[in-house]
C-alpha cells in the first residue's frame, strides 16, 4: 500500500499551510474580523479570497476546465486538513460548506448550459449557494423517502409547495438546489431543481438560532408557496433527486471529516502549547503523566481518523460510492472533534473555557458534527446493513488486478 502523496499535492499543502499561518490565523484574535454570527466578516473574507486566488489556491477540488486544480479526493483530504487549521480557513479557498458540495455535484450533474448559469458564479466567488432538502417533522430528514415538499408539473414549469428547515447558508445564498417530490415512486419519486433567490413564490421564515457559531447565511426555515421553476432547471432528469442527494452527500460528508481533522489537530496544538508553558505544584503540565496520556490518545485518534478519511477518499477516487467507508469516517471524526475540543479545554482550564482561545468556538461548533449529514446512529445502521449483507467480506481488502500479459 502506498501512503505517499504526489509532489503536486504536497506543494499545494505547503502553500496552503503558509497562507493560513501568514494571512488567516492572525485574524482569529482580532475582534473586528468577526461578523455578528461569529464567523469571518464578509468584507475581510473578500480580501483574503482575492489573495488566495492570486496565489493559485482557489477551488482546488474542481476540474481545471471548471476553474479548479483537479486534485481528486485524496489530494483534497491533504489540503482541506491544512486549510482548517484555522476556524476561518476553508471558506477563504472556496472550499467551505455548503458551496463546496454544491459545486462538486453541479460539476458532475449539470448540463453545459446549467453550469454556465448556476455553477460558474459560485466558482468565481460572485454568489453563494444552498442545498435545500431537510424538512421539519413529519417530513424528510435523514430519510428522504419521507419528503413532503411537492413539485407539480404544469406545462413547461414545476410548481413547488412545502417547507424546509435547517437549510445551511440560505440567508446569504443566491443559487439553490432544491429536492422535492414529483411522484410516489420509492426510487424515482424525488427530483432536484435549480432556482434563484429573486424568484417569487418562496421566502425565508426565519434564521434558526443555534448554539453557534454559524456558517455564513445561517441555518434557515423556508416556505414554498407556488414557486415556479422552469423544466429546463431540473438537475439531471425527473425522478433523479435521490441520485443527486447520493452524489452530493457522500463526498460532502467526507469533506466535513477532512476539515474536522484540521480543527482536531488545532485543539491539540493549543493544548500542547499551554501545557508546555504552565507550571503547577512545581512541574510543567506537559510533564504530568495524565496530560501526556490525554495528548497521546488524541494523537492516536487523529491518526486513525486520517486513515479512515484517506481510505474513503481513495475509494471515491476509484469510482466507488464508498458508503461504509464514508460512514465510518463520519462517525469517528464527529466524535473525535468533540473529544479533541473537550480535552484541550480541560488542559487549558478556565482559559480554555474563555474566549481567549478558539477552543470554546470549536467546542460549540463540534456538537453539530454528530448531527449534520446524518446522525451517528443513522451511519451505524448503514454499517450494520453492510455487515449483514457482506458478512466476513465487510473487511475484505480490494485486490489489485494483474497487468495483462504478465509472465
Amino acid at each position: 500500500m502506498d501512503f505517499e502523496i504526489p509532489p503536486l499535492v504536497e506543494d499545494y499543502r505547503r502553500r496552503i499551510a503558509d497562507f493560513v499561518e501568514r494571512e488567516v490565523l492572525p485574524l482569529e484574535s482580532d475582534g473586528s474580523a468577526y461578523d455578528a454570527h461569529e464567523n469571518i466578516d464578509l468584507a475581510v473574507l473578500d480580501k483574503l479570497r482575492a489573495k488566495a486566488r492570486a496565489e493559485g489556491l482557489w477551488c482546488l477540488q474542481l476540474k481545471p476546465e471548471t476553474g479548479g486544480q483537479g486534485l481528486g479526493k485524496v489530494g483534497m483530504a491533504v489540503c482541506y486538513e491544512e486549510m482548517n487549521r484555522s476556524i476561518f480557513g476553508p471558506v477563504v479557498f472556496n472550499s467551505g460548506a455548503p458551496d463546496d458540495g454544491n459545486m462538486m455535484v453541479l460539476e458532475k450533474a449539470a448540463t453545459p448550459e446549467q453550469k454556465e448559469r448556476w455553477l460558474k458564479p459560485i466558482v468565481e466567488g460572485k454568489v453563494r449557494s444552498s442545498f435545500v432538502m431537510t424538512e421539519p417533522h413529519p417530513g424528510g430528514g435523514s430519510d428522504p423517502s419521507m419528503m413532503l415538499t411537492t413539485a407539480e408539473r404544469k406545462g413547461d414549469r414545476y410548481v413547488i409547495r412545502g417547507r424546509k428547515w435547517f437549510i445551511t447558508g440560505a440567508d446569504e445564498a443566491k443559487h439553490f438546489i432544491l429536492v422535492a417530490r414529483t411522484s410516489d415512486d420509492a426510487r424515482k419519486g424525488l427530483t432536484a431543481f435549480l432556482f434563484d433567490r429573486d424568484q417569487p413564490g418562496w421566502k425565508i421564515e426565519r434564521r434558526i438560532p443555534i448554539m453557534g457559531p454559524e456558517e455564513h447565511g445561517g441555518h434557515c426555515e423556508l416556505t414554498f408557496e407556488d414557486l415556479e421553476i422552469p423544466a429546463e432547471n431540473v438537475l439531471l432528469n425527473k425522478g433523479d433527486g435521490l441520485k443527486i442527494t447520493q452524489m452530493r452527500l457522500g463526498p460532502a460528508r467526507l469533506t466535513h471529516c477532512m476539515r474536522w481533522l484540521g480543527l482536531s489537530k488545532r485543539c491539540v496544538e493549543v493544548a500542547r502549547t499551554y501545557a508546555g508553558e504552565r507550571f503547577a505544584f512545581g512541574e510543567r503540565l506537559a510533564d504530568r503523566e495524565s496530560i501526556r496520556m490525554m495528548l497521546g490518545d488524541l494523537a492516536m485518534q487523529i491518526e486513525i481518523g486520517r486513515l479512515l478519511v484517506m481510505k474513503a477518499a481513495w475509494a471515491l477516487d476509484q469510482g466507488s460510492f464508498a458508503r461504509k467507508e464514508v460512514s465510518m469516517a463520519k462517525v469517528h471524526m464527529a466524535n473525535l472533534l468533540h473529544k479533541a475540543a473537550d480535552t484541550a479545554i480541560q488542559i487549558n482550564g478556565a482559559r480554555g473555557y474563555s474566549k481567549d482561545t478558539v477552543l470554546e468556538w470549536i467546542y460549540r461548533y463540534a456538537r453539530q458534527a454528530r448531527l449534520v449529514d446524518g446522525a451517528d446512529e443513522v451511519h451505524k445502521m448503514v454499517l450494520d446493513r453492510h455487515l449483514s449483507e457482506e458478512g466476513r467480506q465487510f473487511w475484505q481488502w480490494p485486490v489489485a488486478h494483474e497487468a495483462s500479459g504478465r509472465e
